[in-house]
C-alpha cells in the first residue's frame, strides 16, 4: 500500500500498517526446529521456530493444542500449518499455527501404510496365522535395548508377578538403520535354538521415526514366520508399527506385554487352592453318597428292605389263598348240593322207590315181559307179580279194559 512521503506515523499506526500487511499473507507451511518451548496453563502453546540463520515465533492455541499425537520439546523438527500475525504492543510478528506434525512424518506414514496394504494382501496379518499365548511358560524372550525402561519395566512385573519364569534377554538396537536387522536376527535366533516358550519384541515409546524399525519388512517377516508366538510391544498405547498386525498378540505397552505373557503366581495357587478345595469337596460328597449306599447293604437293612418287598407279596399270597379256599369250598358245597339234588330226583325216579309206595309191577311169566295193558293178555297166561319185595305168581282168569 503506498504511504504518504511526509506522513510521520505513531508506532501504533506503523504497526497496525505492518499487522495489516502480514496478516494478508496466504496460510503458509514451514519447517524448523523448536526452542523456548513454554506450554501454558491455560493451554496455550508458545515456543520459537529456527534453522541454521533465523528465528520466528510461534504460537499454537489450545483448541489447536488439543489434536496433537505427540507432546513438542526443545531440538524436534517440525513441520507446521499457520498464519502470519503481528502482535502489536511489542511490534512482534509471530505465526499462529493451526496444525503440526514432525517433520518427515508424512513421507514415513505414508510409507509405511504401502507396506501394510501390501503385507495384508499376502495374508501375513490374517487372523489364521495368529497362535494362542501359553497358560504357563517356563520362559520368556525379550527382543529390546538391554539399557532402556521397556527392559526394566519387563524384567520388574516378571519378578513382581511371578518368579518361577526365566528371562532370556536377547539384546537389539531399537532405533536406527541397524536396528530392524538386529531385531529380525534375534527373532530368528530365539526360534533356531527353542530359547523360549514366547517371544515380547519391542521398546519405548518415541517418535513416529524412531518406531520405524518395527515397521521394516525385514522384521514383519521374521514375527510372522516365527513358530514361537510373539507379543509386539511397541511404544506407548497411541504407538503403533507394523510389528503389531504380524504378531500373535499386540500389547499397548512392554509392561502391558509383560502382564500378558506372565501368568500371576499368586493368582494361580488361588485357583489351585480353589480347584483342591472343590475336589475335596466332591471326593467327601462322593464317599459320603457310596457310605449312604452301602449302609443300605447291611444285614439289619437288608433284612427290611426283604421284608419291606415280601410283605406286600405275603399279604396277596393269603389272600389269594383265602379266596382260593372260600371259592373251593363254595364250588364243593355247590356241587354237593347238586348231588343231593340229582340223587333226590333219582331217587324219586326210581322203580324201587314207586314199588316202596306200594305199587307192583306185573310181567308176562313165559317173556318177562311187563303188562301194561289188562287187554292184552289172555286168559290162562301165567303172570308175575313184583311188588317192592318178594314176587307173586298168578293165572289170568279174565281180562277188563
Amino acid at each position: 500500500m503506498p504511504l504518504p512521503p511526509d506522513k510521520v506515523f505513531s508506532v501504533t499506526e506503523l504497526n497496525n500498517i505492518i499487522k495489516e500487511l502480514l496478516e494478508g499473507f496466504p496460510i503458509i507451511h514451514l519447517e524448523g526446529e523448536i526452542s523456548n518451548y513454554r506450554p501454558n496453563a491455560s493451554g496455550h502453546l508458545y515456543f520459537n521456530l529456527k534453522d541454521s540463520a533465523s528465528v520466528i515465533s510461534a504460537v499454537m492455541f489450545r483448541g489447536a493444542a488439543y489434536s496433537l499425537s505427540f507432546a513438542p520439546k526443545d531440538g524436534m523438527k517440525v513441520q507446521v500449518t499457520g498464519k502470519l500475525s503481528v502482535y502489536n504492543p511489542q511490534g512482534k510478528y509471530q505465526i499462529v499455527i493451526s496444525s503440526m506434525s514432525i517433520a518427515g512424518e508424512g513421507a514415513i506414514l505414508k510409507m509405511i501404510e504401502e507396506r501394510n496394504r501390501a503385507f495384508a494382501a499376502e495374508g501375513l496379518f490374517d487372523s489364521a496365522r495368529k497362535k494362542p499365548l501359553p497358560f504357563f511358560p517356563k520362559t520368556i524372550g525379550i527382543v529390546t535395548s538391554p539399557t532402556g525402561a521397556a527392559l526394566r519395566d519387563i524384567l520388574q512385573i516378571t519378578k513382581r508377578r511371578n518368579k518361577c519364569v526365566s528371562v532370556v534377554i536377547l539384546p537389539s538396537l531399537v532405533q536406527g538403520a541397524e536396528a530392524a536387522g538386529t531385531i529380525a536376527r534375534q527373532i530368528r535366533t530365539a526360534n533356531t535354538e527353542s530359547l523360549c516358550d514366547v517371544l515380547i519384541v519391542g521398546r519405548g515409546g518415541g517418535s513416529l521415526e524412531d518406531l520405524l524399525p518395527f515397521s521394516e519388512e525385514e522384521v514383519v517377516r521374521a514375527i510372522a514366520d516365527s513358530r514361537i508366538p510373539v507379543v509386539s510391544a511397541v511404544g506407548h498405547e497411541i504407538d503403533w508399527a507394523l510389528s503389531d498386525y504380524a504378531a500373535d498378540v499386540r500389547a499397548p505397552t512392554p509392561s502391558a506385554a509383560a502382564e500378558l505373557v506372565v501368568p500371576e503366581l499368586s493368582g494361580i495357587r488361588d485357583a489351585l487352592r480353589q480347584a483342591q478345595m472343590e475336589l475335596y469337596q466332591m471326593a467327601q460328597n462322593r464317599v459320603e453318597k457310596i457310605r449312604l449306599t452301602v449302609r443300605n447293604f447291611d444285614p439289619l437293612n437288608l433284612e427290611l428292605q426283604f421284608r419291606s418287598i415280601e410283605q406286600p407279596l405275603l399279604s396277596r399270597f393269603d389272600n389269594a389263598k383265602d379266596a382260593l379256599i372260600q371259592n373251593i369250598t363254595q364250588r364243593l358245597r355247590d356241587t354237593r348240593q347238586y348231588i343231593e339234588n340229582c340223587t333226590t330226583v333219582l331217587e324219586n325216579a326210581s322203580p324201587q322207590t314207586i314199588l316202596n309206595r306200594g305199587y307192583s309191577m306185573v310181567t308176562e311169566k313165559a317173556t318177562g315181559k311187563i303188562i301194561r295193558n289188562a287187554g292184552h293178555i289172555a286168559p290162562g297166561t301165567e303172570l308175575l307179580i313184583h311188588p317192592a319185595e318178594g314176587s307173586l305168581s298168578a293165572t289170568v282168569t279174565a281180562s277188563e279194559r
